[in-house]
């Protein structure tokens, strides 16, 4: 970065420019947003919101730019629309704060008449519409339209308030379709808002001179409140043209993230992946939320070697947990830490032993079954992590010994880390589910697109105590109009015992569902699964719950 870097004072001089000026320096590539800004995140109820506030004459807040002779990997382009290079020997500026709502005034006044029009919410939240009919809006002043069909001729689009030609086909179009006194009065109404929208003033403060980490530090300080940066995001920022001058570390995060994903353990959050290079460039305290500049300063020199040490680890951690713990996809990883912590057990470990892979196995099982990491601190984390790389580097071993499983889950909610927990188990022991036709469930390509939806209900009716349970789940797919509970009936009943034998329900339990004892079925089969998963919880020296079953913990990341 220090070749870039100018050492001047920074100056700000506060200013008041008319909207319409503003726009038109994006148009022309004169102002634009530096790449280390997170992207465009507004809902499209904020967006109509903030054209409301205009016309209402409200201040929409100060916008901040950085002018600067050096050259800045800047954004190509600004709400949906493709920014020119900035002309030669122009000024150039560079939005500091100010980018959400520089993108939607700019890709909605500037909207080009050939854009895009569909049901799609990529088209249609760029193109806003202000009802001139007093009726038609009733308080709520913008609209969007949400389809590709012909737009109303009352709906005033807002792209055409500044641009003169639009503005007058606009009104134009009016005449053609309204009455002489009808089109002169929503001209009138259609003039106003113009107007108002013309003569906006937005209040620019503009800031001269300084260093690049000096114009990012203030980019930070400043977007640590309003539409909250993520950690990922901030450190992203600070630590711009660390690792090249064409990407940041955001860039690097999302091209590891989708490896993983292409490898068919699906996405592993960001957030996950962020502490994994703050792991592995040394940083201990990776769940810190304040101080990220000191934070950025502290890792931006092993910024470059720990993003390409995450990319090469974590293809470790996914092929362990895949062949070796047998967890086929990142969303029923029950704690995302231990992705993180083992990422640095591979990273720290010159040769890692059979042994180990042992141990780290049943601790994987262990603090997914005894809820070790709900809630974990900061403080908690950064003990985790010296644990890890001193058992890694041989030098100790894992405080997991004398942690008790929590009961069976009385609830199916995938947000509990006890519940994925018990997937990977259950998924383990009924490797092979046949359906009534004799095919075999495809569980996990089911899991990996619909998540809860793949595990149906046996019981449907929501008021039946224990309807909740995970012993009330199946993944079986029925023909038409025949339900489970119906399908697990007629297969006891032909004796068809090898299907039933692979969802894990007993002969003996569907005598239950046969006189309908809703309850007393939920209850038999969950009797028998949680026998069975004690079973497996034993086998690797973990000790089992006090009481059968228990409730679930929201408790996941």
């Amino acid at each position: 970065m220090g070749d870039i870097e100018v050492v001047k004072d920074i100056s700000v001089v506060p200013e008041v420019h008319f909207l319409e000026q503003v726009l038109e320096r994006i148009a022309q590539g004169e102002l634009r947003v530096p790449k280390f800004q997170r992207p465009f995140l507004w809902r499209p109820e904020q967006m109509l919101q903030l054209f409301d506030s205009m016309e209402r004459g409200y201040p929409m807040g100060s916008l901040l730019i950085w002018e600067t002779p050096m050259p800045l990997e800047s954004l190509d382009t600004i709400g949906g629309r493709s920014i020119p290079p900035a002309p030669e020997g122009a000024k150039v500026a560079y939005v500091l704060d100010g980018h959400q709502r520089l993108s939607t005034l700019f890709g909605v006044l500037h909207r080009s008449a050939d854009a895009p029009r569909s049901a799609r919410q990529e088209d249609w939240m760029w193109w806003v519409y202000r009802p001139l009919v007093r009726s038609e809006h009733d308080g709520v002043r913008y609209r969007h339209w949400k389809s590709g069909e012909t737009v109303p001729s009352h709906l005033l689009p807002m792209r055409s308030v500044l641009g003169t030609l639009d503005f007058l086909e606009y009104a134009r179009m009016l005449s053609d379709d309204h009455s002489r006194e009808e089109a002169d009065r929503l001209t009138k109404e259609s003039e106003r808002i113009a107007k108002r929208v013309k003569n906006y003033k937005v209040s620019v403060v503009r800031m001269e001179g300084g260093t690049l980490q000096q114009a990012i530090e203030v980019f930070s300080r400043i977007n640590s409140s309003g539409q909250k940066m993520r950690p990922d995001q901030m450190v992203s920022a600070l630590t711009y043209g660390t690792i090249g001058s064409e990407t940041t570390l955001s860039d690097e995060m999302e091209e590891i993230k989708g490896r993983v994903a292409a490898s068919g353990f699906g996405e592993i959050p960001i957030m996950t992946i962020f502490q994994t290079v703050l792991a592995l460039s040394g940083e201990e305290d990776v769940q810190r939320d304040t101080s990220w500049e000191t934070m950025a300063r502290k890792v931006q020199d092993q910024l470059t070697a720990a993003v390409k040490d995450t990319d090469l680890i974590l293809q470790q951690v996914v092929e362990f947990l895949q062949e070796e713990v047998r967890v086929p996809l990142a969303r029923l990883v029950p704690y995302n830490i231990q992705i993180m912590l083992l990422a640095v057990f591979f990273h720290f470990s010159d040769k890692v032993e059979a042994e180990q892979r042992v141990k780290l196995r049943n601790w994987f099982w262990t603090t997914s079954l005894a809820g070790t990491f709900a809630g974990s601190t900061t403080t908690q984390v950064r003990k985790f992590i010296k644990e890890m790389k001193a058992f890694a580097r041989g030098e100790g071993g894992l405080s997991y010994s004398g942690e008790r499983a929590r009961s069976f889950p009385e609830r199916f909610d995938l947000r509990s880390a006890r519940v994925r927990a018990y997937l990977l188990w259950d998924l383990q022991t009924f490797p092979e589910r046949k359906n009534p036709d004799g095919g075999t469930a495809n569980v996990l390509e089911q899991l990996a697109t619909a998540h809860s939806e793949t595990y149906r209900h046996v019981i449907t009716q929501s008021r039946v105590p224990g309807a909740s349970s995970p012993a009330n789940r199946i993944v079986m797919t029925t023909p038409a109009g025949v339900s489970i509970r119906q399908a697990l009936i007629r297969l006891a009943e032909d004796g068809r015992t090898d299907i039933l034998d692979s969802h894990g329900v007993s002969l003996a339990s569907i005598e239950h569902l046969k006189v309908d004892e809703f309850t007393e079925f939920i209850l038999a089969r969950q009797h028998e699964l949680a026998a069975k998963e004690r079973q497996f919880i034993e086998s690797l020296g973990i000790k089992s719950a006090d009481k059968e079953a228990g409730e679930a913990d929201i408790d996941t990341e």
